[in-house]
């Protein structure tokens, strides 16, 4: 299959609830950049290589399969955001609000933590272990 993407951007596309909530907790907390916005519909916001697209109910990504299940937002499946320290980046997320999953889990390969974007897609924070 070709990539189209000649930048080596890679796209993640997630369903939201509301894209004006999802474009404001993904540009105002984790430090994405906006690119283009339609809402009520869609969104799609940029960090580093990671475009991610943010699908609302009335975009085309939101509508009903032949069988009639709907895409919903949520599951396990997720972004992995590396941070440097995060202990700090937790605490500055919940000193604006934001929820997590669970506590920091430390691990072979260093430390995680899992949130929540407004329409419940899991966010993961990781900071590498020092070697």
């Amino acid at each position: 299959m070709n990539d189209p993407s000649e930048d080596g951007t890679v796209s993640v596309r997630y369903l939201v609830d509301d894209v004006a909530a999802a474009l404001d907790f993904y540009t105002a907390h984790l430090g994405f950049t906006p690119i283009t916005t339609f809402l009520p519909a869609f969104a799609d916001v940029r960090r580093g290589n990671l475009r991610l697209l943010l699908s609302g109910p009335a975009s085309s990504a939101g509508r009903a399969m032949p069988d009639g299940r709907r895409p919903q937002p949520g599951g396990w499946n997720r972004i992995h955001l590396i941070v440097a320290d995060i202990d700090a980046e937790v605490a500055r997320l919940r000193a604006a609000g934001v929820g997590f999953r669970c506590e920091v889990i430390s691990g072979p390969g260093g430390r995680q933590i899992v949130m929540d974007d407004p329409a419940g897609n899991p966010v993961e924070l990781f900071e590498p272990a020092r070697a």
